[in-house]
């Protein structure tokens, strides 16, 4: 009996090793058409955003980072490093000069359009997907950045601020209004109470925090009750570009 055990649990064992074999043989091979596809399309994948996000999905779905590989062989072939790194700083650019109107808030949105002006008709396309995988990367190396989801799309929050899950809802929630009720980016008091069923002081101490990170702008001469503008939504902001003066006097 103990002989026929031993020779099950032998079985079990090769089984997993030739099983574990296969996969890394597929693995590699997977790996193998994929430098090849890579090689293959390189152009495509610098020139168009759609075609980059696919082949990026191709590549996590190997557990391969182009982005993390350096100056290896994914850097070198198709650029993409350079690429992202060149986008982060453009993000950065933008975000400074937009600083003083925003609080260091953004859409992706607004974002996406001010990148777009910035690079010109002759450079590479950048889609809202792009933005966020350089916003990631700029996350990472602890620059303040993060990323707020708000109603299907994004916040892109570019200052080191303290913002937990009630700000976090709080944004969200003005962003609702700004799309059900055409409010241009404000909430109130009553607005979180009747909304979030929040108490008076929950919601007060939200909006204070939001103040004095410089993320809000408080109207005490609005009718009914003091706003709370959130300028990142505040859409009659963005109807001027970023002129060259802000953008000079953005950068260190």
């Amino acid at each position: 009996m103990d002989h026929e055990n031993c020779e099950g649990e032998a079985g079990v064992k090769r089984t997993r090793t030739e099983n574990s074999t296969l996969m890394s043989k597929q693995l590699d091979m997977f790996k193998t058409n994929l430098e090849e596809f890579a090689s293959k399309h390189k152009q495509e994948i610098r020139k168009n955003p759609e075609f980059r996000v696919q082949f990026q999905d191709m590549c996590a779905t190997i557990g391969v980072d182009p982005l993390a590989s350096g100056k290896g062989f994914w850097s070198e072939m198709l650029g993409v490093g350079d690429f992202y790194y060149e986008l982060g700083v453009q993000i950065i650019e933008v975000c400074l000069a937009l600083k003083h109107r925003n609080g260091g808030l953004i859409t992706l949105e607004e974002l996406h359009q001010q990148v777009l002006k910035g690079r010109g008709k002759f450079a590479q396309d950048v889609s809202q997907d792009d933005l966020i995988r350089a916003i990631k990367k700029l996350k990472a190396l602890g620059t303040g950045f993060g990323i707020i989801p708000v109603g299907g799309t994004y916040l892109i929050q570019s200052v080191p601020a303290e913002l937990n899950m009630d700000h976090t809802v709080v944004l969200q929630l003005a962003e609702v209004l700004v799309c059900l009720l055409r409010k241009n980016g404000y909430v109130t008091v009553s607005d979180i109470k009747a909304r979030l069923k929040w108490e008076t002081e929950r919601a007060r101490q939200v909006l204070e925090h939001l103040l004095k990170e410089g993320l809000a702008w408080l109207d005490l001469q609005a009718p009914g009750e003091a706003h709370y503008w959130l300028p990142a939504l505040f859409t009659d902001l963005y109807s001027q570009e970023i002129t060259a003066e802000e953008a000079r006097e953005a950068l260190p």
